[in-house]
């Protein structure tokens, strides 16, 4: 028989992508990652609203980028598994002919991209690449395959660098990529911070199951991988607060994800 080199699946450690997806409301995991999800949601309830919140904010930077700026060349880092309203679906609604090159490292979110590129525009591209972000010299060269460098790109880095080795590394993998992409182009980020006690410990207890560790930082580290960018209005702020629209008030106050929109000079 041939040699299966297919990726492995765990389904026997809790995986971030597919918890997410649970606490989003999604069908994309296993029983580990709903005893884990109900376990972090018993911690900090509001974990459900961060997740949901967190694509709400992706909706509206991306439509904002599409939109009101012209940006036709998306490289989101860390997708995750495909929900509702994913990055190339928003893009593609406002300019059908938006480039969208997704990139992640896990072997089921590999598995449904396939299912997810069907939805593609005839006009657009949309694709993805195998990789983990600690790389971002390989990211890139591959993205250049599909998008133009020369042309503006919305980098996006949507609630994932918490997983970086180190602050440092995190830094170098952000700069490493913008360092790449021309003057216009867009920084989209946020991250989970520190400033709640339940959600620091909801990640301590993630790390304890086996999972990829991940650490809140600082708001005022995270505002520095905006550094040497231009904030886009309302600036760096929590995810529920950037130009959230008169029906999502209800969902306005602070939580424990802060970030922004930025352009690079």
């Amino acid at each position: 028989m041939p040699e299966d080199h297919s990726p492995l699946i765990r389904t026997d450690i809790p995986h971030s992508a597919r918890i997410w997806n649970y606490w989003m409301g999604g069908k994309d995991y296993y029983e580990i990652d709903r005893i884990a999800g109900d376990a972090g949601i018993e911690v900090d309830p509001d974990i459900t609203t961060m997740a949901v919140q967190s694509r709400q904010f992706l909706i509206r930077a991306v439509r904002y980028l599409a939109g009101e700026v012209g940006i036709r060349q998306f490289l989101d880092i860390g997708t995750g598994l495909p929900t509702m309203q994913n990055t190339h679906e928003v893009a593609q609604s406002v300019a059908p002919e938006s480039r969208i090159v997704y990139v992640d490292n896990d072997p089921l979110v590999l598995t449904h991209a396939r299912a997810l590129l069907t939805s593609t525009t005839p006009e657009g591209v949309t694709t993805y690449i195998d990789a983990d972000y600690h790389d971002p010299e390989r990211i890139i060269n591959d993205a250049k395959h599909v998008l133009n460098f020369n042309e503006p790109i919305a980098v996006m880095f949507m609630g994932v660098l918490g997983h970086a080795k180190s602050y440092d590394e995190l830094l170098r993998i952000v700069h490493t990529v913008l360092d790449a992409v021309p003057s216009g182009s867009h920084l989209v980020m946020w991250d989970g911070t520190d400033d709640s006690k339940a959600y620091v410990t909801l990640c301590e207890n993630y790390t304890g199951t086996g999972g990829t560790p991940y650490v809140p930082r600082p708001q005022a580290q995270i505002k520095a991988v905006f550094d040497g960018l231009e904030l886009v209005e309302p600036g760096f702020v929590s995810i529920t607060q950037w130009r959230a629209g008169d029906a999502e008030v209800g969902e306005s106050r602070p939580i424990s994800a802060y970030g922004a929109v930025a352009r690079k000079p």
